[in-house]
């Protein structure tokens, strides 16, 4: 890949779209008074920097000074008001992982920071309550990373836009796995559902759809976060039989369960367990050799057969150029973080201006191919994104390695391996 060709190519997109704005119209002899104070478009990042969700949101700083070196460097978006193309700067607030915080912080880049843009991502917990500060001051939203049904919740949305996988896909992906192996186990599962966004969208989907298929749901009721002590539902697990694990859960919750369950002599043949094992440094919190064959969601890797709309650069080498810069393996993340980006910089560039149902109309029209797929959005502003299985092995560059094993919903995926079964006693 040529980061010379790859920005002569946005160069001459972006001087096309300019061209025709200008054809279209005389551009304003005067430039508004916002403009005058402000050289630059302004998007906001609430960001989980610090707290449980932390390991979403590691990766911001890299990814967004990547994809701003791409598009600045070719001179930035063609604004009409201000006659000229404008760079593009992003401020990044920390949500402490924390809803409330991050309500508070999209309020503040809404009301004083006076952004033009909310680009946010990383669970319902930072997504919902910035999308609900974003409809109150009627500010254009583009969220991904959260599954659609729990952002559906915070509906009905006119101001935000969506992208990631629904409810329907993961049950189907987690039953999938299981069925892989439906002979060599007594199809009970124990579910670990906690009492927030997640674990209430998930909950009632994973229950129909389990139980159309033949499995024994064991749910003891949704949880709050940070659970200290787990054993009343290891408990009720050993003495229903459970033989596969299934929830979602922050990552600390599901160290202390998965730590206290081996504790008590809980060994379940199989686990598929959403948003706590998504990331080499949770799973390698868990200690010893607790993360082996773990099985998880996948909804992003060096194995997405994707590429960027602002530069033609592929997934793998994405993900290589994380490891080389950072020495760290890639996360799930990186490629959710530079779609919110490719989406932002599109709709800017077809709005061609920073009024903002100008704006808005232009993110719901986009149809773009970005480095995770395509993107389109429906009649309830999501657009639906691929999802695979993936298992913890141990590693041959890092200590931990996450394998796709599983792809029948999506075959243009590759598998990179075979499903290890059943788990490691």
């Amino acid at each position: 890949m040529s980061n010379t060709i790859s920005r002569r190519r946005f160069i001459k997109n972006m001087t096309i779209a300019g061209a025709a704005i200008s054809a279209n119209g005389i551009l304003p002899s005067l430039v508004k008074n916002s403009f005058a104070a402000r050289d630059h478009i302004l998007i906001g990042r609430p960001n989980p920097t610090t707290g449980p969700l932390a390991s979403f949101g590691e990766a911001t700083p890299w990814v967004d000074d990547i994809v701003l070196n791409v598009i600045n460097q070719a001179g930035g978006i063609y604004i009409k008001e201000a006659g000229r193309k404008l760079p593009i700067k992003i401020k990044v607030v920390d949500t402490q992982s924390d809803p409330t915080k991050a309500g508070d912080a999209a309020s503040k880049l809404i009301l004083k920071d006076q952004i033009d843009l909310m680009v946010v991502m990383h669970t319902p917990d930072t997504v919902n309550p910035v999308a609900a500060m974003c409809e109150r001051f009627e500010m254009p939203c583009i969220s991904l990373d959260a599954p659609v049904g729990a952002w559906l919740s915070g509906g009905p949305y006119e101001w935000s836009y969506h992208a990631f996988w629904t409810e329907d896909a993961i049950s189907d992906l987690y039953i999938g796995m299981w069925e892989q192996h439906g002979d060599k186990h007594n199809k009970t599962v124990g579910v670990l559902w906690p009492n927030d966004p997640d674990g209430k969208a998930w909950s009632p989907i994973f229950a129909r759809k389990a139980a159309a298929k033949g499995y024994k749901i064991v749910d003891t009721g949704h949880f709050p976060y940070h659970m200290e002590d787990f054993s009343a539902i290891i408990g009720t697990f050993k003495k229903q039989g459970v033989q596969i694990i299934c929830g979602t859960l922050i990552p600390p919750d599901f160290i202390t369960f998965w730590r206290q369950a081996h504790q008590q002599g809980f060994a379940p043949k199989m686990a598929t367990i959403g948003k706590a094992i998504l990331f080499p440094s949770d799973v390698g919190a868990l200690g010893g050799n607790l993360p082996e064959g773990l099985l998880a969601e996948n909804w992003w890797s060096p194995y997405h057969p994707f590429k960027s709309s602002l530069d033609n650069s592929t997934a793998k080498e994405l993900c290589d150029r994380w490891t080389k810069e950072t020495s760290k393996p890639w996360v799930g993340p990186l490629g959710f973080k530079y779609a919110g980006l490719e989406i932002a910089a599109d709709a800017l560039l077809r709005a061609g201006t920073l009024e903002k149902k100008a704006l808005l109309k232009a993110i719901g029209e986009t149809d773009l191919n970005t480095i995770v797929g395509p993107i389109k959005y429906n009649a309830k502003h999501y657009s639906e994104t691929p999802l695979v299985g993936g298992q913890w092995v141990k590693g041959k560059q890092f200590k931990w390695e996450m394998n796709i094993v599983y792809n029948e919903q999506h075959p243009e995926i590759l598998k990179t391996a075979e499903m290890q079964f059943p788990l490691p006693r």
